[in-house]
Protein backbone atom coordinates (compact mmCIF):
# COMPACT_ATOMS: atom_id res chain seq x y z
CA UNK A 1 0.00 0.00 0.00
CA UNK A 2 1.73 3.06 -1.22
CA UNK A 3 1.15 5.64 1.82
CA UNK A 4 2.58 9.56 1.02
CA UNK A 5 4.31 11.43 3.33
CA UNK A 6 1.37 13.76 4.54
CA UNK A 7 -1.09 10.93 4.88
CA UNK A 8 1.72 10.02 7.75
CA UNK A 9 1.95 13.47 9.00
CA UNK A 10 -1.46 13.58 9.22
CA UNK A 11 -1.99 10.67 11.28
CA UNK A 12 0.85 11.56 13.59
CA UNK A 13 -1.30 14.65 14.03
CA UNK A 14 -4.25 13.13 14.73
CA UNK A 15 -2.76 10.87 17.27
CA UNK A 16 -0.84 13.95 19.04
CA UNK A 17 -4.65 15.83 19.20
CA UNK A 18 -6.20 12.52 20.89
CA UNK A 19 -3.11 12.81 23.62
CA UNK A 20 -3.65 16.13 24.21
CA UNK A 21 -7.50 16.03 24.52
CA UNK A 22 -6.47 13.21 26.99
CA UNK A 23 -3.76 15.30 28.65
CA UNK A 24 -5.61 18.28 28.60
CA UNK A 25 -9.08 17.24 29.61
CA UNK A 26 -9.10 14.14 31.40
CA UNK A 27 -5.85 14.78 33.30
CA UNK A 28 -6.62 18.84 33.76
CA UNK A 29 -7.73 17.41 37.03
CA UNK A 30 -5.94 14.41 38.70
CA UNK A 31 -8.63 12.06 39.75
CA UNK A 32 -9.48 8.58 39.98
CA UNK A 33 -10.34 7.22 36.59
CA UNK A 34 -14.22 5.84 37.83
CA UNK A 35 -15.33 2.19 35.16
CA UNK A 36 -17.72 4.69 33.27
CA UNK A 37 -15.37 7.09 32.36
CA UNK A 38 -12.53 4.20 30.72
CA UNK A 39 -15.74 2.51 29.37
CA UNK A 40 -16.39 5.63 27.80
CA UNK A 41 -12.95 6.20 26.53
CA UNK A 42 -12.16 2.67 25.77
CA UNK A 43 -15.30 3.03 23.04
CA UNK A 44 -14.08 6.34 21.70
CA UNK A 45 -10.89 4.52 21.06
CA UNK A 46 -12.30 1.65 19.80
CA UNK A 47 -14.72 3.60 17.41
CA UNK A 48 -11.62 5.65 16.12
CA UNK A 49 -9.82 2.47 15.14
CA UNK A 50 -12.84 1.34 13.29
CA UNK A 51 -13.40 4.31 11.73
CA UNK A 52 -9.81 4.32 10.52
CA UNK A 53 -10.10 0.36 8.96
CA UNK A 54 -13.35 1.55 7.53
CA UNK A 55 -11.06 4.38 6.19
CA UNK A 56 -8.79 1.53 4.46
CA UNK A 57 -11.17 -0.07 3.36
CA UNK A 58 -12.42 2.39 1.33
CA UNK A 59 -9.21 4.26 0.26
CA UNK A 60 -7.00 1.13 -0.12
CA UNK A 61 -9.51 -2.10 -0.58
CA UNK A 62 -10.71 -5.14 1.72
CA UNK A 63 -7.29 -6.84 1.77
CA UNK A 64 -5.59 -4.19 3.77
CA UNK A 65 -8.44 -3.47 5.63
CA UNK A 66 -8.59 -6.98 6.78
CA UNK A 67 -4.80 -6.56 7.31
CA UNK A 68 -5.27 -3.90 9.80
CA UNK A 69 -8.59 -5.15 11.86
CA UNK A 70 -6.42 -8.34 12.20
CA UNK A 71 -3.41 -6.82 13.80
CA UNK A 72 -5.45 -4.30 16.20
CA UNK A 73 -7.51 -7.32 17.32
CA UNK A 74 -3.87 -9.43 17.90
CA UNK A 75 -1.96 -6.43 19.17
CA UNK A 76 -4.89 -5.58 21.01
CA UNK A 77 -5.21 -8.63 22.92
CA UNK A 78 -1.66 -9.04 23.61
CA UNK A 79 -1.24 -5.61 25.14
CA UNK A 80 -4.32 -6.61 27.63
CA UNK A 81 -1.17 -9.42 29.14
CA UNK A 82 0.77 -6.05 29.41
CA UNK A 83 -1.66 -4.87 32.21
CA UNK A 84 -1.18 -6.96 34.81
CA UNK A 85 2.80 -6.17 34.89
CA UNK A 86 1.55 -2.43 34.56
CA UNK A 87 -0.27 -2.97 37.45
CA UNK A 88 2.61 -4.71 39.16
CA UNK A 89 4.77 -1.51 38.56
CA UNK A 90 2.23 0.61 39.73
CA UNK A 91 2.02 -1.38 43.43
CA UNK A 92 5.74 -1.36 43.64
CA UNK A 93 5.65 2.67 43.15
CA UNK A 94 3.07 2.95 45.29
CA UNK A 95 2.19 5.72 42.66
CA UNK A 96 -0.96 7.84 43.79
CA UNK A 97 -4.62 6.73 41.90
CA UNK A 98 -4.94 9.83 41.29
CA UNK A 99 -1.46 10.18 39.46
CA UNK A 100 -2.07 6.84 37.50
CA UNK A 101 -3.72 8.09 35.03
CA UNK A 102 -1.07 10.53 33.69
CA UNK A 103 1.83 7.75 34.25
CA UNK A 104 0.21 5.63 31.95
CA UNK A 105 -0.39 8.27 29.42
CA UNK A 106 3.28 9.25 29.04
CA UNK A 107 4.61 6.06 29.70
CA UNK A 108 2.69 4.75 26.44
CA UNK A 109 3.75 7.15 24.86
CA UNK A 110 7.63 6.68 25.78
CA UNK A 111 6.56 3.39 24.45
CA UNK A 112 5.24 4.27 21.15
CA UNK A 113 7.91 6.21 20.56
CA UNK A 114 10.26 3.00 20.65
CA UNK A 115 8.00 1.09 19.23
CA UNK A 116 8.39 3.35 15.78
CA UNK A 117 11.86 2.86 15.84
CA UNK A 118 11.39 -1.21 15.87
CA UNK A 119 8.79 -1.19 13.52
CA UNK A 120 11.20 1.28 10.95
CA UNK A 121 13.92 -1.69 11.74
CA UNK A 122 11.67 -4.32 10.90
CA UNK A 123 10.52 -2.85 7.73
CA UNK A 124 13.81 -1.89 6.86
CA UNK A 125 15.25 -5.70 7.63
CA UNK A 126 12.13 -6.87 5.86
CA UNK A 127 12.48 -4.97 2.52
CA UNK A 128 16.33 -5.82 2.21
CA UNK A 129 16.53 -10.01 3.62
CA UNK A 130 13.77 -12.61 2.89
CA UNK A 131 15.13 -14.82 5.47
CA UNK A 132 13.74 -11.87 8.56
CA UNK A 133 10.33 -13.52 7.75
CA UNK A 134 11.57 -17.28 8.63
CA UNK A 135 13.41 -16.02 11.67
CA UNK A 136 10.05 -13.83 12.66
CA UNK A 137 7.84 -16.84 11.93
CA UNK A 138 10.10 -19.32 14.09
CA UNK A 139 9.91 -16.59 16.83
CA UNK A 140 6.46 -16.47 17.25
CA UNK A 141 6.01 -19.80 17.40
CA UNK A 142 9.08 -19.78 19.95
CA UNK A 143 7.48 -17.36 22.15
CA UNK A 144 3.85 -19.07 22.05
CA UNK A 145 5.30 -22.20 23.14
CA UNK A 146 7.33 -20.12 25.81
CA UNK A 147 3.79 -18.76 26.71
CA UNK A 148 2.23 -21.62 26.90
CA UNK A 149 4.46 -23.39 29.10
CA UNK A 150 5.42 -20.45 31.89
CA UNK A 151 3.77 -19.85 34.80
CA UNK A 152 0.31 -17.57 35.00
CA UNK A 153 0.46 -14.23 34.26
CA UNK A 154 -1.28 -13.14 37.16
CA UNK A 155 0.72 -14.79 39.80
CA UNK A 156 -0.47 -12.92 42.95
CA UNK A 157 3.54 -13.34 44.04
CA UNK A 158 4.87 -11.55 40.78
CA UNK A 159 7.36 -8.74 41.52
CA UNK A 160 9.01 -6.07 39.95
CA UNK A 161 12.54 -5.52 39.48
CA UNK A 162 13.91 -2.70 37.68
CA UNK A 163 15.27 -3.26 34.01
CA UNK A 164 19.04 -2.00 32.61
CA UNK A 165 17.41 1.45 31.75
CA UNK A 166 16.21 2.25 35.11
CA UNK A 167 19.07 0.99 37.16
CA UNK A 168 21.21 3.46 34.55
CA UNK A 169 18.62 6.23 35.27
CA UNK A 170 18.98 6.05 39.05
CA UNK A 171 22.44 5.98 38.58
CA UNK A 172 23.13 9.07 37.05
CA UNK A 173 19.98 11.67 38.02
CA UNK A 174 19.13 11.47 41.64
CA UNK A 175 15.90 10.48 42.49
CA UNK A 176 13.33 12.12 45.64
CA UNK A 177 12.14 9.86 48.44
CA UNK A 178 8.86 10.94 47.28
CA UNK A 179 6.16 12.14 44.80
CA UNK A 180 5.57 15.79 44.37
CA UNK A 181 2.30 16.03 42.91
CA UNK A 182 2.65 15.68 39.03
CA UNK A 183 6.05 17.31 38.96
CA UNK A 184 8.47 14.89 37.01
CA UNK A 185 11.83 16.99 38.54
CA UNK A 186 12.48 19.43 40.90
CA UNK A 187 15.58 21.23 42.35
CA UNK A 188 16.28 20.35 46.09
CA UNK A 189 18.75 22.85 47.78
CA UNK A 190 19.57 23.90 44.28
CA UNK A 191 20.13 20.44 42.80
CA UNK A 192 18.46 19.12 40.54
CA UNK A 193 16.18 16.18 41.24
CA UNK A 194 13.58 13.63 39.50
CA UNK A 195 10.76 12.05 41.25
CA UNK A 196 9.15 8.76 41.45
CA UNK A 197 6.70 9.99 39.20
CA UNK A 198 9.47 10.07 36.18
CA UNK A 199 10.90 6.95 36.88
CA UNK A 200 7.99 4.81 36.41
CA UNK A 201 6.55 6.63 33.85
CA UNK A 202 10.18 5.55 32.10
CA UNK A 203 9.55 1.51 33.43
CA UNK A 204 5.87 1.68 32.18
CA UNK A 205 7.70 2.95 28.74
CA UNK A 206 10.72 0.50 28.75
CA UNK A 207 8.92 -2.39 29.97
CA UNK A 208 6.47 -2.42 27.42
CA UNK A 209 9.13 -2.86 24.90
CA UNK A 210 10.02 -6.12 25.62
CA UNK A 211 6.42 -7.07 25.13
CA UNK A 212 6.70 -5.65 21.63
CA UNK A 213 9.64 -7.53 20.66
CA UNK A 214 6.70 -10.01 20.59
CA UNK A 215 4.21 -8.33 19.25
CA UNK A 216 5.66 -6.17 16.34
CA UNK A 217 6.54 -9.45 14.64
CA UNK A 218 3.26 -10.72 15.01
CA UNK A 219 1.91 -8.50 13.29
CA UNK A 220 4.08 -7.98 10.54
CA UNK A 221 2.72 -11.19 10.08
CA UNK A 222 -1.05 -10.00 9.24
CA UNK A 223 0.40 -7.50 7.41
CA UNK A 224 4.28 -5.94 5.57
CA UNK A 225 2.79 -2.79 5.69
CA UNK A 226 4.83 -0.52 8.12
CA UNK A 227 1.88 2.19 7.94
CA UNK A 228 -0.25 -0.52 9.15
CA UNK A 229 1.90 -2.13 11.54
CA UNK A 230 2.46 1.69 13.01
CA UNK A 231 -1.61 2.48 12.71
CA UNK A 232 -2.13 -0.79 14.78
CA UNK A 233 0.25 -0.01 17.87
CA UNK A 234 -0.84 3.40 17.96
CA UNK A 235 -4.45 2.37 18.47
CA UNK A 236 -4.02 -0.36 20.76
CA UNK A 237 -1.35 1.08 22.57
CA UNK A 238 -3.46 4.76 22.86
CA UNK A 239 -6.87 2.68 24.24
CA UNK A 240 -4.63 0.68 26.61
CA UNK A 241 -4.63 3.37 29.26
CA UNK A 242 -8.55 3.36 29.80
CA UNK A 243 -8.66 -0.48 29.59
CA UNK A 244 -6.29 -0.75 32.76
CA UNK A 245 -8.98 0.96 34.50
CA UNK A 246 -12.07 -0.92 33.13
CA UNK A 247 -10.90 -3.98 33.89
CA UNK A 248 -8.01 -3.88 36.38
CA UNK A 249 -8.50 -7.18 38.71
CA UNK A 250 -10.90 -8.74 36.18
CA UNK A 251 -7.29 -9.64 34.10
CA UNK A 252 -7.36 -12.54 36.64
CA UNK A 253 -10.77 -13.87 35.51
CA UNK A 254 -9.33 -14.62 32.32
CA UNK A 255 -7.98 -18.16 32.85
CA UNK A 256 -6.85 -19.15 29.46
CA UNK A 257 -5.80 -15.85 28.19
CA UNK A 258 -1.75 -17.11 27.88
CA UNK A 259 -3.68 -20.33 25.76
CA UNK A 260 -5.14 -18.04 23.36
CA UNK A 261 -2.35 -15.77 23.08
CA UNK A 262 -0.63 -19.11 22.35
CA UNK A 263 -2.68 -20.19 19.70
CA UNK A 264 -2.58 -16.35 18.17
CA UNK A 265 1.15 -16.21 17.94
CA UNK A 266 1.52 -20.21 17.14
CA UNK A 267 -1.31 -19.51 13.60
CA UNK A 268 0.85 -16.29 12.50
CA UNK A 269 4.24 -17.62 13.11
CA UNK A 270 2.90 -20.47 11.02
CA UNK A 271 1.35 -18.29 8.66
CA UNK A 272 4.57 -15.78 8.31
CA UNK A 273 7.24 -19.16 7.55
CA UNK A 274 4.16 -20.58 4.88
CA UNK A 275 3.77 -16.88 3.35
CA UNK A 276 7.16 -16.23 2.29
CA UNK A 277 7.59 -20.17 1.35
CA UNK A 278 4.65 -19.30 -1.62
CA UNK A 279 5.99 -16.06 -2.22
CA UNK A 280 9.63 -17.28 -2.60
CA UNK A 281 11.13 -19.69 -0.55
CA UNK A 282 15.17 -18.84 -1.03
CA UNK A 283 15.80 -17.31 2.82
CA UNK A 284 18.96 -15.43 0.86
CA UNK A 285 18.40 -14.89 -2.69
CA UNK A 286 15.38 -13.45 -4.74
CA UNK A 287 14.53 -15.39 -7.77
CA UNK A 288 10.70 -15.85 -7.09
CA UNK A 289 10.93 -19.64 -6.06
CA UNK A 290 7.87 -20.23 -5.06
CA UNK A 291 6.44 -23.45 -3.24
CA UNK A 292 2.79 -24.73 -3.55
CA UNK A 293 1.94 -24.26 -0.16
CA UNK A 294 -2.10 -22.73 1.16
CA UNK A 295 -1.55 -19.27 2.55
CA UNK A 296 -4.11 -18.11 4.77
CA UNK A 297 -5.76 -14.72 3.38
CA UNK A 298 -6.32 -11.41 5.16
CA UNK A 299 -10.09 -12.51 5.79
CA UNK A 300 -9.24 -15.93 6.88
CA UNK A 301 -6.55 -14.58 9.28
CA UNK A 302 -9.44 -12.10 10.79
CA UNK A 303 -11.80 -15.01 11.17
CA UNK A 304 -9.45 -17.29 13.33
CA UNK A 305 -8.09 -14.23 15.49
CA UNK A 306 -11.32 -13.97 16.32
CA UNK A 307 -12.86 -16.79 17.04
CA UNK A 308 -10.00 -17.39 19.01
CA UNK A 309 -10.24 -14.13 20.86
CA UNK A 310 -13.86 -15.06 21.40
CA UNK A 311 -13.17 -19.21 22.56
CA UNK A 312 -10.99 -17.56 25.04
CA UNK A 313 -13.04 -15.30 26.74
CA UNK A 314 -15.58 -18.05 26.74
CA UNK A 315 -13.93 -20.66 27.84
CA UNK A 316 -12.69 -18.45 30.70
CA UNK A 317 -16.31 -17.50 31.82
CA UNK A 318 -17.56 -21.11 31.87
CA UNK A 319 -14.49 -21.84 33.62
CA UNK A 320 -14.97 -19.19 36.49
CA UNK A 321 -18.47 -20.04 36.91
CA UNK A 322 -17.77 -23.30 37.34
CA UNK A 323 -15.39 -22.52 40.10
CA UNK A 324 -17.64 -20.05 41.84
CA UNK A 325 -20.43 -22.91 41.74
CA UNK A 326 -17.48 -25.70 43.18
CA UNK A 327 -16.80 -23.15 45.95
CA UNK A 328 -20.39 -22.26 46.72
CA UNK A 329 -21.22 -25.69 46.99
CA UNK A 330 -18.23 -26.24 49.64
CA UNK A 331 -19.48 -23.08 51.80
CA UNK A 332 -23.47 -24.85 51.98
CA UNK A 333 -21.77 -28.02 52.86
Amino acid sequence: MHVPVWLWLVTVVGLLVLVGIDLFVVDRRPHRISMAEAGRWVAMYVACAVVFGLLVWLLAGGRFAGEFFSGYLTEYSLSVDNLFVFLVIMTAFKVPVIHQHRVLLVGILIALLLRGALIVAGAALISRFVAVFYLFGAFLIYTAYRIARSPDATDEEAEYEDNAVIRLLRRVVPVTSRYHDQRSMLRVDGRLMITPMLVVMVAIGTTDLLFALDSIPAVFGLTQDAYLVFAVNAFALMGLRQLYFLIGGMIQKLVYLRAGLATLLSFIGIKLILQVAHDDWQPFRSGAQSLPVPVPNSGVSLAVVVAVLAVTVLASMIKNRSLARGEKGSTQS
